[in-house]
């Protein structure tokens, strides 16, 4: 069904108009070929043809069917970008007017068309641009002209609409130019109508900017644009949002030399995400300009790939700002940009979320353990502390802090966890458990998930271990046991330790005397008056099914004993032997909640299977109680 299409609407476009929300058809569609989907599209005013590209949110348009070949649409929010010096259009928004219609006219490429001279004056120009016919001019007195088309609507075996767009009056030099153009349509087929696009005012330059004389290309303001509508194929773009989280400053080694770099992300009023991540000299510029919190305009950035990996944001793009780029504080509160954005999911369910998936909780704090050093599998010592969350499910989860994190207190603590948020689910699960929610009986769903390493399964005892056959496959097993320690070997239940710092990290290499009784490291090829201790622990556990053998290191030996290994070693070999066997005695038959990596290992030409201690919690029978009753619950309801 023809349809008359907004005339020059390419040319227009192309020389940077931005509000005409014009009539285009779709002449072809085209998915290209990178990492991530896109369509390119070839868009017709019925003269001249123009590639666009459509920001990534109206990928469902194509496949839906809503925008195909032969669709006309109305470009509502767009762009004309320059890519490898040709001018691309980037549609950000668009509306369908017609989904599927004949071929209109026999337009060609931009680059194609004949080459139009340059007019003389503003009414030719106009004239030029609007494409409109059948003008007639009157002059009344010497300073005013007065040009009003005639509006012509002819139609010949059919019906024709059509309507007049608004006038505009223009002030140059002292003379007055009124001009009121007209549509004019013949139609010489059977069904022809007019589609009314949404009419704008002609294209002002920003006010600032407005009767200044000409405007450089790279100093007008970019447009504040939505998160979402973002995408590398614009020139230039703005966004306005606010800071929700703001990650540490890391340092980093690699093949280019040694460098730093920290993250933040964002949140704008239409709930669109990105995160920004500045490298070396930009991060002095912006880490401790920006705030959690606060809403900023930012432009000249760079985007990529978003790195899935560490970046969680629903959103395929990260923005990369560079020595040009922009971070610009708004001073004034913007009510409409929320303070974060959640998706919270009960205790209950996380359990069946698939490894590394990321979503929002909110529960009560019931318990919060002491930082203890944990030390990481390439040799590196950090900080950790286990809290133990419980919502309105009835079920109860621990939430590990890293680092420096474990330590932070009020503002910087708040940066990352939300306590006691004024919102209506926070309100919800307090008042759950100052109703009685405190007393009900509950179950962990706890893992410890470890870098190449499976969930923490279910309890299991100390037969199933073995029975099972844990540890036999490529990766570790995990699993928690609750058993009694039955002895503990005290001929070398520690280790002299290497103490120098191999960058930001403790060696902890063994090490052993020299000539002159000094330590000597043969690693760090030093030596040193003073050595570390560290335990390393032989433990036989068991339970009411049998018992076996376990190996406890620095942390959990800690955590078993309850004194640092030096002075233990200090007891035993040089003051007080008797005192030191009594501690070891006083550990015996103490019930612990154990949980152990169990994994095969080669010693010599034999394969062993290895259980070691990743922590040791002494067992509390109050929790323990519950989790039974919790238990014998379950079992009566199937």
């Amino acid at each position: 069904m023809p349809v008359n299409l907004t005339p020059n609407a390419i040319a227009t476009i192309n020389d940077g108009d931005v509000n005409l929300k014009p009539l285009v058809q779709v002449l072809d569609i085209k998915q290209m070929g990178s990492a991530q989907e896109r369509f390119r599209l070839l868009v017709s005013d019925s003269v001249l043809t123009q590639h666009a590209m459509l920001g990534t949110q109206l990928n469902d348009r194509v496949k839906t069917g809503l925008v195909k070949k032969g669709s006309i649409i109305q470009l509502i929010d767009y762009i004309c970008s320059q890519v490898q010096k040709r001018k691309i259009i980037v549609v950000l928004n668009l509306e369908t007017i017609i989904p599927d219609c004949e071929i209109i006219g026999n337009p060609k490429m931009v680059s194609d068309a004949p080459a139009q001279n340059a007019l003389p004056n503003t009414n030719s120009m106009l004239l030029s641009t609007v494409g409109y016919n059948n003008l007639s001019s009157q002059s009344h007195g010497s300073n005013m002209h007065s040009i009003r088309p005639a509006l012509s609507s002819q139609s010949h075996d059919g019906n024709m609409q059509s309507f007049r767009p608004t006038s505009s009056t223009q002030n140059q030099g002292g003379k007055m130019h009124t001009f009121q153009p007209a549509l004019g349509a013949q139609n010489y087929g059977n069904d022809v109508q007019s589609f009314r696009p949404t009419v704008q005012p002609p294209y002002q330059p920003p006010p600032s900017y407005r009767n200044h004389g000409a405007v450089m290309k790279n100093e007008a303001p970019a447009r504040i644009i939505p998160i979402n509508a973002l995408n590398p194929y614009q020139g230039r773009w703005a966004i306005k949002a606010r800071i929700t989280a703001k990650g540490d400053l890391r340092r980093y080694n690699n093949a280019r030399g040694d460098g730093k770099v920290f993250s933040f992300d964002l949140l704008d009023s239409d709930g669109g995400e990105i995160r920004v991540t500045c490298f070396n000299a930009v991060v002095d510029r912006f880490y401790d300009a920006v705030e959690v919190g606060k809403v900023y305009l930012i432009s000249k950035g760079s985007l990529k790939p978003a790195q899935k990996n560490f970046n969680h944001l629903k959103n395929d793009w990260e923005i990369f700002l560079e020595a040009t780029s922009t971070v610009d504080l708004c001073p004034e509160e913007d009510g409409s940009i929320p303070q974060q954005q959640f998706s919270f999911k009960p205790i209950s369910e996380i359990e069946s979320a698939e490894n590394n998936s990321i979503f929002d909780v909110i529960g009560i704090v019931i318990s919060v353990n002491p930082s203890v050093p944990i030390l990481r599998k390439n040799g590196m010592e950090t900080q950790r502390r286990i809290l133990n969350l419980k919502d309105g499910s009835g079920w109860t989860i621990e939430l590990t802090l890293w680092g420096d994190f474990c330590n932070k207190e009020g503002q910087k603590l708040q940066e990352m966890l939300f306590i006691n948020p004024d919102i209506p689910e926070a309100h919800a699960v307090k008042d759950w458990f100052d109703r009685g929610g405190c007393d009900v009986a509950s179950m962990s769903i706890s893992r410890d998930i470890v870098q190449g390493g499976p969930k923490n399964e279910a309890r299991k005892t100390v037969s199933q271990i073995k029975h099972e056959g844990l540890g036999r496959s490529d990766k570790p097993d995990w699993a928690t046991v609750r058993a009694s320690i039955s002895f503990i070997k005290t001929d070398t239940f520690c280790y002299t330790a290497c103490p120098l710092m191999i960058g930001d990290r403790q060696c902890n290499k063994k090490v052993t005397r020299s000539g002159n009784s000094r330590w000597q490291c043969d690693r760090c090829n030093q030596e040193f008056d003073e050595c570390d201790y560290r335990y390393l622990l032989q433990i036989q556990i068991q339970d009411h099914t049998g018992l076996t053998w376990v190996t406890a290191f620095q942390e959990s030996g800690e955590e078993i004993l309850g004194y640092p290994a030096k002075e233990l070693y200090l007891l035993k070999y040089e003051s007080n032997d008797t005192r030191f066997a009594d501690i070891i005695r006083s550990r015996l038959f103490y019930q612990y909640l154990f949980r152990l990596k169990i994994k095969e290992e080669m010693y010599g030409d034999e394969q062993r299977v290895k259980i070691t201690i990743f922590k040791a919690d002494k067992v509390s029978y109050s929790s323990e109680s519950r989790y039974m009753l919790d238990l014998i619950s379950k079992v009566h309801a199937h």
